[in-house]
């Protein structure tokens, strides 16, 4: 029998997933840059994306997980249904198995009617768990059933939910050390595992603050009704020369904090970035108090401090793999202070 026709039918099919996936890759414009690491990232993006396979993103804090895991679900067949993300780190413990599985009325103190949870919200689609090391002890075993058996119940519920959803989880921490010290299972650890993801720190992609720089100058003006700003060869030089423990994230605020320290100038120059707190490589950290060139237009003096504050708290967390605690003890602030600055900040309009 002449199987020839069954395979040029198939080669035909293959033919035409590939021309589909290359068509929808305006997921790739949310992964600024074309260094060999970013194009190591897209490609494995490309291998797994149709796969339902769950993927573990790792990397420092600020390298850019969620908008990986945005490009993700945006490079999958389910790009026309919801991404959901959910913060483990955000919400209390007693909180937190709600947000995920729903509750129905009367489940506990506070439920006064039926809630869906955020499983049930992704079905059909990508549910993203940020910061998933921090998940609790004991809500870890529950998510791991749900990874296996695609189900679950509400709190308060014997009814069993079934759902499809694509897992992407991401975490600074190193999980398996937290494995060892009995703070993460193991099993789960594997089962998140599937297809590892790491993002590289920026200082392992200098080649893309260029077009990191100039990409945030243009969101950045959009945002705040401006004229198209550009960055000078020697600004890029200059931040080419940073280690960025905050990385990308960092940058972003970096390039924020120069548009509105240059007024109306239409170029951003070297002299609009003083960052003296970021020591460039193989230069110790400076310990005088940062220097904050004034503008002759002037400046908005709350933005200007959320800003540096914001920086400051990022590489506290970057330094500590996220601890919290240990974060707070090297700025000599309070956990909860900590925490309270966070939240403020995340809501102070600096992005």
């Amino acid at each position: 029998m002449d199987d020839r026709p069954l395979r040029e039918a198939s080669e035909l099919a293959s033919l035409v997933r590939l021309a589909e996936n290359v068509g929808h890759e305006g997921w790739r414009k949310l992964l600024i840059g074309d260094s060999h690491a970013m194009r190591q990232v897209c490609h494995l993006i490309r291998m797994v994306a149709s796969r339902r396979a769950t993927v573990l993103i790792t990397g420092e804090t600020g390298t850019g997980k969620e908008m990986a895991a945005r490009a993700l679900h945006q490079a999958s067949g389910r790009r026309n249904t919801r991404l959901v993300a959910v913060n483990c780190s955000a919400l209390p413990d007693h909180l937190l198995e709600a947000e995920l599985f729903g509750h129905v009325r009367g489940a506990f103190t506070g439920a006064v009617q039926n809630r869906v949870g955020r499983f049930e919200e992704a079905d059909g689609g990508t549910l993203f768990l940020d910061e998933i090391g921090d998940l609790p002890f004991d809500l870890q075993a529950k998510l791991l059933r749900v990874l296996q058996e695609r189900e679950f119940q509400r709190l308060g519920s014997s009814e069993t939910v079934r759902v499809d959803v694509r897992v992407v989880a991401a975490t600074n921490c190193d999980l398996p050390q937290r494995v060892a010290q009995g703070k993460f299972r193991e099993d789960l650890y594997y089962r998140i595992n599937v297809v590892p993801l790491h993002l590289p720190p920026l200082r392992e992609r200098l080649d893309d603050i260029p077009s990191l720089t100039d990409h945030f100058a243009e969101k950045i003006c959009r945002m705040e009704d401006l004229p198209v700003k550009h960055v000078a060869p020697d600004a890029h030089r200059k931040l080419s020369t940073y280690r960025w423990p905050g990385n990308v994230r960092q940058l972003e605020n970096a390039v924020e904090m120069a548009v509105a320290l240059s007024g109306a100038r239409p170029l951003l120059t070297a002299e609009d970035f003083p960052l003296p707190a970021m020591p460039a490589f193989g230069v110790p950290a400076d310990t005088a108090a940062p220097v904050v060139a004034l503008p002759d237009s002037g400046l908005d003096y709350e933005r200007t401090l959320a800003l540096i504050e914001r920086s400051i708290l990022e590489q506290a967390l970057q330094k500590t793999g996220g601890n919290k605690k240990a974060a707070a003890e090297m700025l000599g602030l309070k956990r909860t202070t900590l925490s309270a600055k966070v939240r403020s900040l995340e809501s102070y309009p600096c992005n």
